[in-house]
């Protein structure tokens, strides 16, 4: 696709995108790559813009440069944010109690510790996220090796042929020892990549991700 309609395609998505206030977002586009500069009043925001320019079709990646500015009335105490994460992953069965750590600065949160799951992992920056007076959040959540599960690569190659989205003839996979999975090849779309993604972490035994998957 051609990158002037690319870009008058994205804007159109941030503007139609009710979380995201399109005005302060500028937006350039180099073959398929997009950049994303402005600001934004809160994360929430910066992750809504993430997501609405990655829906667009014609997207191979996104370097997003917006910068969180919250206006003086709406800043929250560090103590505070602290507080209140810590509240929301306690009331949440889904975590395991006393494993994650959390420390705030300057409006960014920190999150620290090991979960059994990427969908804890995922989970826990998600529901933190939607916080007021939040700068950014640094997931440093790690995940508990599982090694009942003896073969993992044979697991994900089976999840990815099962699936009707993910081309599996296309896509290499390489676990590493410690649980650590590399995805190679081609896929067709970010929703493809996503999926391959999902389906990885839905494996027991996978710790970390790396996806070198090139969108076509």
């Amino acid at each position: 696709m051609n990158d002037l309609l690319l870009r008058q395609d994205i804007l159109d998505e941030l503007n139609f995108d009710p979380e995201v206030q399109a005005a302060h977002i500028a937006v350039a586009v180099d073959k398929g790559i997009v950049t994303l500069a402005g600001h934004v009043a809160n994360y929430a925001e910066k992750l809504a813009a993430e997501a609405a320019v990655r829906r667009v079709k014609g997207v191979r990646a996104v370097a997003e440069e917006l910068e969180v500015r919250i206006p003086n009335h709406k800043k929250t105490a560090d103590d505070e944010i602290a507080s209140r994460a810590a509240d929301i992953l306690s009331w949440d069965t889904a975590f395991p109690k006393d494993r994650i750590q959390i420390t705030v600065h300057n409006g960014w949160v920190y999150l620290d510790g090991a979960v059994d799951w990427q969908f804890q992992r995922a989970a826990a920056q998600d529901r933190i996220a939607k916080l007021s007076g939040l700068v950014g959040v640094v997931n440093n959540l790690t995940i508990k090796n599982r090694p009942e599960v003896s073969n993992i690569r044979r697991h994900i190659e089976e999840a990815f042929r099962r699936h009707a989205a993910i081309d599996a003839e296309e896509i290499r996979v390489r676990v590493e020892d410690d649980g650590k999975v590399v995805l190679e090849g081609n896929v067709h779309g970010w929703s493809e990549r996503a999926a391959a993604e999902n389906a990885v972490w839905g494996v027991s035994g996978v710790t970390r991700l790396e996806s070198n998957l090139h969108i076509l």
